[in-house]
């Protein structure tokens, strides 16, 4: 990753938000993509690690479990109302049986409408221009969210 650069940037698209997250491996370009998907909703600075979470997503391949591992955070703010702003990878692992699993800690908050500056409202994840490059000198993953 580049000095002074940010774990992400967003990508000029038309009507949804087009992310790249970058990190030195694989494991924190997801975690970047995370912290991307709620900067999309709110400041993430002003979200407090009040609350630790586990989460374990699986996939067939590095792809569905991107779109897992973002579906499943969209899913824990949409039905319990929680806000984070630091992810952590504690594993990212092809299982013997094929595809992969991820498994992580999510720090966070309830959302307070008084605190949590609400910014836009995220439909969905998509495939759709989905990217995932691993080189020697770090990972870009690329997504967009359907706003």
């Amino acid at each position: 990753m580049e000095k002074g650069k940010t774990g992400f940037e967003f990508l000029e698209h038309m009507a949804d938000a087009y992310i790249a997250a970058y990190g030195r491996d694989l494991n924190e370009a997801f975690e970047n993509s995370a912290l991307a998907m709620f900067e999309t909703m709110t400041s993430t600075s002003d979200v407090k690690h009040v609350i630790e979470e586990e989460v374990e997503v699986e996939g067939e391949d590095e792809k569905s479990l991107l779109y897992n591992w973002l579906e499943e955070l969209l899913v824990r703010f949409e039905v319990e109302n929680m806000l984070y702003s630091k992810f952590k990878i504690l594993e990212m692992e092809r299982k013997r049986c094929g595809g992969f699993k991820l498994k992580a800690k999510i720090y966070g908050e309830p959302f307070d409408p008084e605190r949590h500056k609400q910014k836009v409202g995220i439909k969905a994840v998509t495939y759709h221009r989905m990217e995932i490059e691993e080189k020697p000198e770090g990972a870009i993953v690329k997504f967009i969210l359907d706003l």
